[in-house]
């Protein structure tokens, strides 16, 4: 999956401007090393939670998007 890539490519990039091997990485998400790496190179069977637990150590904001989301902005605000 080309998405899963880039987010394992920009992951990566920030880890490395961040100064951080996998392994503090790892340490800092609370994820094994592994994770990291499985992330990094793309693989598709990483879980969701890992993905966030490290875009949160990397201070990455995950921004969803979508022709619906204005609708459910206000649908949300109004519930």
């Amino acid at each position: 999956m080309k998405n899963i890539k880039n987010i394992g490519d920009i992951i990566k990039y920030h880890r490395k401007k961040a100064g951080l091997s996998q392994k503090e990485l790892a340490d800092i998400a609370d994820i094994g090393k592994t994770v990291v790496f499985d992330i990094e190179k793309g693989k598709d069977t990483v879980q969701f939670k890992s993905i966030i637990q490290i875009l949160e150590a990397l201070n990455i904001t995950l921004l969803l998007n979508s022709p619906l989301m204005d609708k459910y902005n206000q649908e949300y605000e109004n519930s």
